[in-house]
């Protein structure tokens, strides 16, 4: 006995359009399953006295849709196994149909045959009653798919499976990332059937307070060159600094190079980091803005001299993420933070392998770059020394090295030591005070900053209050000020 599946395709939803060939292996098949009978054809089908069996009755017995397309995937195999079978579907089986794509791995591995013949898709319906042409762009998205990451406004946008009003109201706050509230969409139903078709322009906000959603129902955006819908692209942002960069753009931008604006990078990432410490989003975004402009610009540079361009700089940070995360991953596990940073210590250490990089000339010290702000490079000297285990034993041991080093500032000063070897002794005391921060679990960067804050605060007080007495710092005496700074301090 023969064995196998054949899945046709039963079109858009006129019967009119189902092809000949379907229509005369429908007539002559034994056995017939089809996903669901609520299509129209199914009704011309049961005019013909061509019996059937449908899957609707998995739709009620599975809780979500890929449940669903399982079950009848997978009794679908089975069926196969006594005899040949017909597997009759909506549309074209090869366009939005999860139930063939799976059949397809699942025949494969039951050693089933399995025949896919095409039919008229709701695609074809669409350019037609639509009217666009899929060459200018065009972009098929399922409704659990609409996201800003998968949105191109210059492409025109087809989304279906739209079932039902919170299907809608799911694909509306998607498009809502991109497009605004009131952008035009338009909502169709049953496409190309006679007395059923609806065609409906509506303002973005309202697609799910119509009515009429079911199988044979969609969401269509028209291709839009619109800049306001591509401002939110990084694609247009790297087509913009291109521009800018190109003959005709900007003179001053084009005469930049690496080293011109090498001081940019570092002012715009201490902007961002002002943002940061007076907890203020809306500046912060600008700043991001300024810091990212930075990476564009450098990258735009490698790129035009044929090294790498920026996707190529994403491109790398993707897989050194996924690299340096098997604990997300991967099968490795982290149940905590610390775990988790010696897995990406760990996965590090592999990667300078794998890059074929010599362990016996490295240094462990290696990786702290050499232009950081020398308090942050002194924190991360001493972190890396300390995984080694070059480190104190307890923080009184670092108090203690605090108290040896002011002494010998204290020795110098009375030897009439030179500026330079001062400036050594000054520079060990430093150095043991981020010892110390590190025995505290304080980020002495952040220490500093607030205790700079902290000044500038009290500092301001003492000029308001001075100002308000017709005075100043200039005009005032010491004692004065270190009153007011103590008044400043008791206020805090």
């Amino acid at each position: 006995m023969s064995t196998g599946i054949t899945v046709v395709g039963l079109g858009s939803g006129d019967p009119d359009q189902l092809t000949l060939g379907i229509w005369k292996i429908l007539q002559g098949a034994s056995r017939i399953y089809v996903r669901t009978q609520e299509h129209p054809v199914m009704k011309r089908i049961a005019e013909e006295g061509i019996s059937f069996e449908s899957f609707d009755s998995v739709y009620e017995d599975n809780g979500s849709f890929g449940d669903v397309y399982e079950s009848i995937a997978r009794r679908l195999i089975e069926l196969a196994a006594g005899s040949e079978l017909i597997y009759a579907l909506p549309g074209h089986p090869m366009v939005a149909e999860k139930t063939v794509l799976l059949l397809r791995e699942y025949a494969a591995e039951a050693g089933v045959p399995l025949k896919v013949l095409g039919g008229e898709s709701f695609l074809d319906q669409a350019f037609v009653r639509l009217g666009f042409d899929p060459i200018e762009g065009f972009q098929l998205l399922d409704s659990s798919d609409v996201n800003a990451e998968s949105l191109r406004p210059s492409l025109h946008t087809l989304i279906g499976q739209v079932y039902d009003s919170l299907t809608a109201s799911e694909v509306k706050l998607g498009l809502m990332e991109v497009y605004p509230d009131d952008h035009p969409v338009i909502v169709g139903h049953a496409l190309g059937v006679e007395g059923e078709e609806q065609i409906v322009k509506v303002p973005l906000y309202e697609i799910d307070r119509l009515e009429g959603y079911g199988n044979l129902s969609l969401v269509y955006i028209p291709r839009s060159e619109e800049d306001s819908l591509r401002a939110g692209s990084f694609a247009r942002l790297h087509e913009i600094v291109g521009i800018l960069r190109s003959p005709g753009g900007c003179p001053w931008d084009m005469e930049q190079t690496h080293a011109s604006i090498r001081k940019n990078l570092i002012e715009e990432t201490y902007e961002v980091l002002e943002t940061i410490d007076e907890d203020d989003p809306d500046h912060m975004r600008e700043e991001l803005g300024d810091l990212l402009l930075q990476i564009m610009l450098h990258s735009r540079m490698e790129e035009e001299v044929g090294t790498f361009n920026v996707y190529d700089v994403i491109r790398g940070l993707n897989e050194k993420l996924i690299f340096r995360h098997p604990h997300v991953f991967g099968d490795k596990s982290a149940d905590n933070a610390e775990e988790a940073l010696k897995s990406w210590d760990a996965m590090k250490s592999e990667e300078k392998k794998l890059k074929g990089e010599s362990k016996s000339e490295a240094s462990l010290l290696d990786g702290v770059p050499k232009d950081l702000p020398a308090l942050m490079k002194a924190y991360k000297l001493q972190k890396k020394a300390a995984k080694a285990g070059f480190d104190w034993d307890k923080i009184e041991d670092v108090l203690a090295k605090i108290e040896e080093e002011l002494e010998e500032i204290r020795a110098g000063l009375a030897e009439g030591d030179d500026s330079e070897a001062l400036k050594l002794e000054l520079g060990d005391l430093l150095f043991s005070a981020v010892n110390a921060a590190r025995f505290l679990n304080a980020d002495p960067e952040e220490a500093l900053s607030l205790v700079n804050d902290k000044f500038r605060r009290r500092f301001r007080y003492i000029e308001d209050r001075l100002r308000e007495k017709g005075s100043s710092p200039q005009t005032s005496t010491l004692a004065e000020m270190d009153a007011l700074w103590n008044e400043a301090k008791a206020a805090e």
